[in-house]
């Protein structure tokens, strides 16, 4: 039986849910300062995330929500910019606190540390968000909490391809046997498995609830806490309403009895 050694987590929607009032909001506000009257509502933002990344998504709006839009000779640079922008605009609004983890992701990021388990991160999101959200939820220095933050650029493909997972397994020098991913999207599911990683743990969003999660281990509502008990939608449900190290250690081993 393959032994337990390393959680890997997606950060946008699966720490915390940064999407519809965090990155959503920031991109309005970067559109603003560079003059644009472009508007992402709630709905529409729910459609762009069909597409992984920042600068992608921002592509994705011009090639199918606004075409009329005069493009720029370099919409490279004016894309990227308008990234930058955004960027900084969330940055600011982590810095105050807005957003904060979801249930039981602190508990369980303290209860793994605490059992000698390796964290490691693997998420389409820039650097900046990741390091932004971590100092702003949890204890100072608390991003060397995780040994590896594979994130932003570093690979040539962003989820659903498996690129950033391989990467992180590769920094990590672990099988994806030994490793379980948590994931809020089918994205996050397609890209983990695409890896080679066969235990994944979903907690669904607002964004993420009808998505098809069957190829995951176990689909929750979250990672359950004294207020927020974790309900599965899909797979076993954890005892006492919570996902701790023991409930994952059992699918690891429900998983190995059933091939």
């Amino acid at each position: 039986m393959a032994e337990l050694e390393a959680l890997i987590f997606d950060v946008d929607g699966t720490l915390a849910d940064t999407e519809r009032d965090g990155h959503r909001i920031a991109f309005n506000r970067g559109f603003g300062e560079a003059g644009l009257d472009w508007e992402w509502s709630v709905d529409l933002y729910g459609k762009l995330l069909s597409v992984t990344g920042g600068k992608e998504r921002i592509r994705h709006y011009l090639d199918n929500f606004n075409r009329a839009f005069q493009r720029p000779a370099d919409l490279e640079g004016f894309i990227a910019e308008l990234h930058r922008s955004k960027t900084r605009h969330y940055m600011a609004m982590m810095a105050e606190g807005v957003i904060p983890l979801r249930p039981g992701v602190r508990r369980l990021l303290e209860e793994a540390r605490n059992a000698g388990m390796r964290l490691a991160i693997a998420t389409t999101t820039t650097p900046q968000n990741v390091r932004a959200l971590i100092d702003s939820t949890l204890p100072v220095d608390a991003v060397d909490w995780f040994e590896v933050i594979g994130a932003g650029d570093i690979v040539p493909n962003k989820k659903p391809a498996p690129d950033i997972y391989t990467w992180v397994l590769e920094a990590l020098g672990l099988p994806p046997a030994r490793v379980i991913a948590f994931e809020d999207s089918g994205h996050g599911v397609t890209s983990a498995m695409a890896s080679g990683i066969e235990h994944i743990v979903v907690t669904v969003n607002d964004y993420t609830a009808g998505q098809d999660f069957s190829a995951a281990t176990v689909a929750l509502n979250n990672l359950g806490g004294p207020d927020a008990h974790a309900e599965p939608i899909m797979g076993p449900a954890p005892t006492h309403g919570i996902v701790d190290m023991a409930y994952l250690q059992s699918l690891m081993s429900s998983a190995q009895a059933t091939r």
